[in-house]
């Protein structure tokens, strides 16, 4: 059945500083008592969670996601489930209040850092981007220079201390990593920076693309925390975030970039692409 066909709830959602999400529904027939907004996270089978509907007006009901509430990482689809239903009914998105996601900055002792942002799919229903990162590394700015790039970031749950290194490791086949220090910024709000030079990257064969994913080891021996940026409205960097390309080695293109679960990387492209 397609999402057209099931079209009969949107929903408006709102975020607040504290990280509560508010789903305010518009049904049409409005669902029966007991009715729940039910959240099913994708490719995960019977992971579920269920949120109480109540009553704000005639015709509008609205759940609250408190930031508290066990959502693991990944993606969620919404719908309205009703006690007897056979079929779940699709929720489209209204209006996103999202600008309280901008920018958070959690307080850095906070051990887990969870983040969720409501985004319309490529079918048009309303889904949910959920992270669960504890210890975590939050990217912030990125400087493209003529051989390499550096950036900066904020940790949470950890700090950096003696022999903390950035690891670019390429995942598949023979294990390849390139280390580089990390250093400690004066400025206020960053936690840490790195400077990571394309060249290294590039000194074996590159005969088809290649993701150097980028990972913060804070201390000699501690475990490796993936460096992502999570704490903002934005579902998807992949496609939006778009920075310069340098060429190095054999005419290679180097290029930052993230995945599409906001993974900080380096694309390698070679120069025959």
């Amino acid at each position: 059945m397609t999402a057209t066909a099931t079209a009969t709830v949107r929903a408006d959602c709102a975020a607040d500083p504290a990280g509560a999400l508010t789903f305010d529904l518009a049904a049409a027939p409005a669902p029966g008592p007991e009715a729940v907004l039910l959240l099913r996270r994708r490719g995960a089978a019977g992971t579920t969670v269920r949120l109480p509907l109540t009553s704000t007006a005639p015709g509008r009901l609205r759940a609250v996601l408190p930031p508290s509430a066990d959502v693991p990482e990944g993606r969620w689809d919404a719908y309205v489930e009703e006690p007897g239903s056979e079929h779940p009914r699709t929720v489209l998105p209204g209006l996103r209040d999202l600008r309280a996601l901008v920018d958070r900055t959690p307080d850095t002792g906070t051990a887990t850092v969870r983040s969720r942002v409501p985004y319309p799919t490529l079918d048009g229903r309303l889904a949910l981007r959920c992270w669960v990162r504890a210890p975590h590394a939050e990217g912030g700015a990125i400087r493209v220079g003529p051989s390499g790039m550096s950036a900066e970031g904020e940790l949470y749950g950890i700090e950096a201390g003696e022999g903390a290194v950035v690891e670019a490791r390429l995942p598949g086949g023979p294990a390849r990593v390139h280390r580089v220090p990390l250093t400690a910024s004066g400025q206020p709000g960053v936690g840490f920076a790195f400077t990571l030079p394309y060249a290294p990257l590039a000194g074996g064969p590159v005969t088809e693309e290649q993701l150097w994913r980028l990972w913060l080891i804070p201390s000699a021996g501690a475990k490796a925390v993936r460096i992502s940026r999570i704490l903002d409205d934005v579902w998807s960097r992949e496609k939006t975030f778009v920075y310069p390309s340098r060429r190095v080695a054999d005419g290679v293109l180097a290029t930052p970039c993230y995945t599409a679960a906001n993974d900080l990387c380096v694309r390698l492209v070679p120069g025959t692409a």
